[in-house]
């Protein structure tokens, strides 16, 4: 080992031989214990995890994956969210949705309760339609009852019927060289006459 320090070979150079074949060795090491906080997405952090974890450490390292990653990758290439509040996939960028993504979905949500509660007021309308018409219904199916008969509570007394009756009629306006309107002048005063004495008796 002397003679190979008088032939020139520095420390260096044995040092670099060495991790040249170390460097294998560490990378073989690395990829068996490599962790899924390293992972870029939700399939590749389930990967790591099926392949170095044991099923009762998988369970929470499974969970731990889910929380981190909100998309989907798609077959075609890029990612989907699925937001089971509206029951709806969004196409998204990455493994976790941008902040103009979210306010996207959020605009939809938006729009989604404002359906929901459309159709919850359309639907407690027509209930209400069905249920005032079946009530219509069975009004229209009892039976009809004998004819109303409508009698006056108060009849006019003998006293107001006689006092109309000899009331002045009334003599009609007219010319005064007219033999019929004379004529009716004349029968009114006699009737006026009688009705006068007729009064004056006991």
């Amino acid at each position: 080992m002397h003679r190979l320090w008088d032939l020139g070979v520095s420390k260096r150079l044995l040092a670099g031989i060495a991790v040249v074949l170390l460097a294998p060795v560490a990378l073989w090491l690395g990829f068996r214990t490599y962790s899924p906080e390293y992972a870029r997405d939700f399939e590749e952090c389930v990967e790591l995890v099926q392949a170095s974890a044991s099923d009762e450490e998988a369970r929470p390292l499974m969970t731990s994956c889910n929380a981190r990653f909100a998309g989907r990758r798609k077959a075609g290439g890029g990612y989907t969210y699925y937001d089971f509040m509206q029951d709806r996939n969004f196409d998204i960028a990455g493994p976790n949705p941008t902040p103009e993504e979210r306010k996207e979905i959020d605009r939809a949500y938006i729009g989604y309760l404002d359906v929901q509660r459309q159709e919850t007021i359309s639907a407690d309308l027509a209930k209400r339609q069905n249920e005032q018409l079946w009530a219509d219904m069975e009004r229209a199916r009892q039976p009809v009852g004998p004819p109303m008969v409508l009698t006056p509570t108060n009849s006019p007394s003998a006293t107001a019927t006689a006092a109309a009756k000899r009331e002045k009629p009334k003599t009609p306006h007219c010319a005064d060289d007219s033999l019929s309107c004379s004529w009716s002048k004349i029968t009114n005063a006699v009737k006026n006459a009688f009705a006068s004495s007729s009064r004056s008796k006991p």
